[in-house]
This record gives structure tokens, C-alpha cells and sequence, in this order.
């Protein structure tokens, strides 16, 4: 039994196993031709909104909450051709180097097993931590459908820490004119009694003003009020991991060796525009750390690789 003493440090550790593991659509049971025309059908819903948008860059943000599985929608536009999209995602070793921003991950290794990819993340908390200090959770990179207007992408973890289960991150995407794509980005976990329980005091207490983004009201100034608790969590995570997308397609034509400082001054770039949601680290830590963490991610890497051969 822990003591209250110890209670914030178990927070921390469970927060981050649920907003960090937050992933996807909960399965693709359609056709690929049924998932794409789903996703067409959602960018003419949301043309209006993408058009009007208070975040900035076109983003829209849905979500919802039910029984023991919380889900995030994250719909944007990218001004890059489909093509150069596809080229880039459809790399297993890339998502590395793109979940890897988000500061609750210290690392991410990818390998091949039996024609099947595994990517390792490590979760630990917002500052540094080294490798052997973090917790491991596995994802299968599948590339689901990649067809001539139809991307479909799924990270899953059938366990993670805590007793969370069926992790799942998915991205879709589909062209549109003017050499821009249409981009979704969906967040899906089944969480335990346990971690609901321990959740719900966090929540009421130490993460008390940590809000989303989804508008559920106005406050006496006409200010809007935005949803906290597991949905607003996972909706940060959700529209961090979006960043972290359009950062690494932001910094591809940039010389190699200078595309990972530009993608984390980019992806800090891009969310301190949100700072009630998203604003947490300085920008001078957040890039220290990142660059020890990138050392040690590519160590990490390198031992698997070598290993391998």
C-alpha cells in the first residue's frame, strides 16, 4: 500500500502510462474502401471547421469517453503531397523519430521480427530519464492499407503497464487538391478499476487544471471552459502526437544532419501556441533533454541493429 508521501510520484507514473499509451481507432473492421470513403465523408464534414478553426493551423480536435475506453480524433491538413506523405510514414524506423518528441518519451527502438515490425517506446516522466530508468510497452507497426489515394496505418499494444490494454495509434490520410493531404490521427486504450480509481483523485486534485480541447462551456467573462480529466489528457497527447508528425514532415528536406535539432524546436514551435494545454516544460529544458534522450535512442538502436547482423 503506498503512503501519501509517495502518492504524486505514483501519479506521475500512472498519467503518463495513460497519456502517452493512448492510441487509436479501437479496430478496422471496414474495407479499406469503406475506411477511405469514411475518412473523405469526415473532411467534407469538416471543411467549415478546418477553414475556422481557433487553433491556428487547420486542426480539429473530437473525442469521447465511454465505459472503460476513452478516444480521441485528431483531423488536420498538411501541406505536403500525399505522396510525400506515404513515402514517409510507410518507414516503421521514422515513427521513432516521431513519437520520440513527445517529452514523456525518453526513447523508441524498431526492429524486424518474422516480416513483422516492433517498436519499443519508453515512458517515463516529462524530464530526463535514461533508458534503464523507464518502462517498456511494445507496438506492432502494421501498414494496414496503402493504396493510390488511401493511407491506413495502426500502432497497437495489446498490454500495457498498470493493466491498460488495447493501446492503439492510427494514422490515415487521403490527397487533397493543391497538393495537400487530409491527415487523421485517432488515440484508443481500455484502462483498469484500479487506474480509473487513481485517475479520478489526480484528476480532482494535483492535475486539477490540466484541460483539453474540446469547448464544454463558457465561464462568467464568456471565456470558453475546456474538458479535463482522462479525455483532456488524451487530447493533448493526441494533438502532441500530431505535431510530432508534422514536425518530422516539416524538417525532411533539411539536411540529415540537421533535421533533429530543427524537428524539436519545430514540435516546441508548434505546441507553445497552445500553452494552457500543451505549455509544460521550458523550451531550453525540453531541448536538453531531448538531445540526451536522441544519444541514448540512438545507442539503443545501434545495440539492436548490431545484434541483428
Amino acid at each position: 500500500m503506498y503512503k501519501i508521501r509517495n502518492l504524486p510520484k505514483l501519479f506521475r507514473l500512472l498519467i503518463a502510462a495513460t497519456i502517452i499509451l493512448a492510441a487509436g481507432s479501437a479496430s478496422a473492421l471496414e474495407s479499406p474502401r469503406q475506411n477511405a470513403e469514411i475518412l473523405l465523408d469526415t473532411y467534407h464534414r469538416n471543411m467549415a471547421r478546418l477553414e475556422t478553426t481557433s487553433f491556428g493551423p487547420p486542426l480539429v480536435v473530437e473525442s469521447f469517453e465511454r465505459d472503460d475506453t476513452v478516444h480521441v480524433d485528431v483531423y488536420g491538413i498538411f501541406d505536403y503531397p500525399f505522396s510525400s506523405v506515404t513515402t514517409a510514414l510507410k518507414v516503421p524506423a521514422n515513427w521513432c523519430d516521431i513519437v520520440s518528441l513527445h517529452p514523456n518519451i525518453k526513447a523508441c527502438t524498431n526492429r524486424e521480427l518474422a516480416g513483422a515490425w516492433l517498436l519499443t517506446f519508453y515512458l517515463g516522466n516529462k524530464t530526463y530519464q535514461p533508458p534503464e530508468d523507464t518502462r517498456q510497452v511494445k507496438f506492432h507497426y502494421r501498414n494496414v492499407v496503402q493504396q493510390q489515394e488511401y493511407l491506413d496505418i495502426i500502432l497497437n499494444a495489446d498490454a500495457g503497464p498498470y493493466g491498460t490494454r488495447d493501446h492503439r495509434m492510427r494514422f490515415e490520410a487521403l490527397p487533397l487538391d493543391g497538393g495537400k493531404t487530409f491527415v487523421h490521427v485517432s488515440y484508443a486504450y481500455s484502462d483498469s478499476t484500479a487506474l480509473r480509481l487513481v485517475i479520478k483523485i489526480y484528476f480532482a486534485t494535483l492535475g486539477r487544471g490540466k484541460v483539453g480541447f474540446t469547448v464544454i462551456g463558457t465561464d462568467r467573462n464568456s471565456k470558453p471552459i475546456y474538458i479535463g480529466g482522462p479525455r483532456g489528457a488524451v487530447e493533448r497527447t493526441a494533438v502532441r502526437f500530431y505535431f510530432a508528425i508534422q514536425s518530422f514532415m516539416n524538417t525532411l528536406r533539411s539536411p540529415e544532419e540537421n533535421r533533429f535539432s530543427m524537428r524539436i524546436n519545430e514540435w516546441y514551435s508548434l505546441t507553445s501556441r497552445y500553452g494552457k494545454q500543451l505549455l509544460d516544460l521550458d523550451k531550453n529544458d525540453y531541448l536538453a533533454s531531448k538531445t540526451k534522450e536522441q544519444a541514448n535512442q540512438v545507442i539503443l538502436q545501434r545495440q539492436i541493429d548490431t545484434s541483428l547482423h
